[in-house]
């Protein structure tokens, strides 16, 4: 791949590179998002959450929130997967959803984008959903930050947006310097949920975790596997770890 471009926004300067059939952007040296002509995995924290959301108690889900979309990887996945799923997605920066519209063909997955503060949004929402994605964070000059520590006020507005069966899936960085808000996440789901899953790939430094009354167990994705034609596609999918988290 080679860079084709810098572009700063009022929230983050991003490189794009290119292939003949691949696009990434990238934040802080770190893939930020990606798109590829032939494929839909990665390997990386996009495939997990895209998993994640399938594992809630309605199989298959009819309707997804994202909190924080920028160029739509992980919805490339699930509008393949679902292709009658109502999908929903926030993000704060227009500039970003601008260039993923340009360069990641975003509008030919049919999403609902709604710009603006996805947690000032969900302060006034009433809509539910069967799966709420968060995977806010913002780019600093050396590394990713999540924008909001927990609250009780943060909790109960994820909570209330996630329809009854539904499910809350919230994407982590792991290692030096995440390992605070890791732990406190954890803790925190384990207190609102009655089940906590994680999903894991050898390949991401990322964790997702899959909260709610009932969590389905890694044999959901199995059923799913015959979706993927691309024989890199499969090897990642087969790869995805879950576990419950006691």
């Amino acid at each position: 791949m080679r860079r084709t471009g810098f572009v700063h926004t009022n929230h983050q300067s991003l490189a794009i590179w290119k292939s003949d059939f691949a696009v990434e952007f990238r934040v802080a040296g770190a893939v930020h998002a990606s798109f590829h002509r032939q494929r839909f995995l990665t390997g990386l924290a996009w495939d997990m959450i895209a998993a994640g959301a399938l594992l809630g108690t309605n199989d298959p889900p009819r309707s997804v929130l994202m909190l924080g979309l920028a160029g739509g990887t992980a919805f490339r996945v699930l509008r393949h997967l679902l292709p009658d799923c109502r999908l929903t997605a926030i993000d704060i920066d227009p500039e970003i959803v601008g260039l993923a519209r340009e360069h990641m063909e975003l509008d030919a997955l049919g999403i609902e984008v709604i710009i603006g503060d996805a947690y000032a949004w969900l302060e006034h929402n009433q809509r539910t959903f069967d799966v709420v994605i968060d995977d806010i964070y913002l780019a600093g000059m050396t590394d990713v930050f999540r924008p909001r520590a927990w609250d009780a006020v943060l909790l109960d507005n994820l909570r209330r947006a996630v329809a009854p069966d539904g499910v809350l899936v919230v994407n982590l960085v792991t290692g030096a310097g995440h390992r605070t808000m890791q732990s406190l996440t954890r803790r925190v789901l384990r207190g609102a949920f009655p089940v906590v899953r994680c999903l894991k790939s050898a390949e991401a430094m990322n964790e997702v975790l899959v909260a709610g009354a009932c969590v389905a167990s890694r044999g959901r994705l199995d059923t799913y596997a015959g979706a993927f034609s691309n024989w890199r596609d499969r090897m990642y999918w087969d790869r995805l770890e879950v576990r419950r988290i006691s």
